[in-house]
């Protein structure tokens, strides 16, 4: 069983934490806050024995194997590498690094310390994105692929109302494009891989934040659009055409439901299974890779060219962190 602690005690860990019983690889040991007394209230409501507020002190924890870290995007890196040095494994919540360099610095501190660094990137984990990938043949030359992922913040009126939650403050490397468009680029990136040219534009906010956006994508023979928002929602599915037909994709982000739409009219709904509770599945793959059983550079190669994409998305539409400043 592996041991593991978590950083961040927000809803996504509760998620996470949820689907520990059905991957049955990892049992929690510890909780990590900035606050020993949130980590103790936290950590004993699922288990936990051991309890941290100062980071270096869990890095160096005999207690520990794995860490899955869930602090703002603009704590991933610093974290991450800091629990890489101390031997740590690593399943950094997406995204998994404000910007490729970070990112580039996280896989190496991972490869100098013989652990595993992986982004906890939920829906090329799932069945769902095995049924998507199984199923392009069929359609032919491919010719469009549109990525739809809008989802109205439950703490945008917050915003509205003059109160900037951690979620639309830019500062720590928070936009519509790294928290709700990485859905998009990174399925993109790992279906057709670097597309050879992009086009971004974006709304934004009174603070400068960014609430929505859309990047086109060039490849030889097709062309994609990603479609994002976290100001307004969207009932549209995703699609991917080809000469013979089109597939649609219900939900991206989770990929929940697979239809084949031939040219003559007919209809085929792929049928697969999977468990609600499906952060399960990127436990079950981070599990096989601390036991060796697979590598990661697959999987990290995707968020490398997720990053490299988002880094040229925001350079054309003017976003800008304070992290994308500590490149050394």
């Amino acid at each position: 069983m592996i041991r593991l602690a978590v950083v961040g005690t927000n809803f996504i860990t509760d998620r996470l934490l949820s689907a520990l019983p059905l991957s049955g690889q990892f049992s929690l040991t510890a909780v990590y806050s900035r606050s020993l007394a949130r980590a103790e209230e936290y950590g004993k409501a699922y288990g936990a024995s051991y309890f941290y507020n100062s980071l270096e002190e869990l890095a160096k924890s005999s207690q520990v194997d794995a860490v899955y870290v869930a602090s703002p995007n603009s704590f991933h890196a610093a974290q991450s590498i800091m629990l890489l040095t101390g031997k740590k494994h690593v399943l950094c919540e997406k995204p998994a690094a404000s910007n490729a360099w970070e990112w580039s610095a996280m896989v190496r501190a991972a490869e100098r310390n013989g652990v595993v660094v992986l982004e906890a990137m939920r829906p090329v984990f799932h069945p769902g994105f095995q049924v998507i990938k199984d199923c392009l043949l069929r359609l032919g030359t491919l010719r469009r692929a549109t990525f739809i992922y809008c989802q109205y913040s439950s703490r945008y009126d917050k915003f509205k109302n003059g109160i900037v939650e951690n979620a639309f403050d830019p500062r720590l490397s928070n936009s519509a494009l790294m928290d709700i468009g990485c859905y998009c680029v990174h399925p993109l990136v790992a279906l057709f891989g670097r597309p050879s040219s992009i086009l971004a534009q974006s709304v934004r906010l009174s603070n400068g934040f960014e609430g929505a956006g859309t990047i086109l994508a060039a490849y030889p023979q097709m062309q994609a659009e990603l479609l994002y928002s976290k100001i307004s929602n969207s009932k549209l599915s995703s699609e991917i055409q080809g000469e013979n037909g089109s597939m649609l994709i219900e939900g991206i982000n989770i990929p929940k439901k697979v239809t084949l739409c031939w040219n003559q009219g007919k209809q085929e709904q792929i049928s697969f299974s999977f468990e609600e509770q499906d952060m399960c599945y990127e436990l079950n793959a981070f599990a096989q890779m601390i036991y060796k059983e697979q590598s990661p550079k697959k999987w990290n190669h995707w968020t490398e060219l997720e990053l490299e994409l988002m880094d040229e998305a925001r350079k054309q539409v003017g976003i800008f962190f304070p992290a994308d400043s500590n490149r050394q």
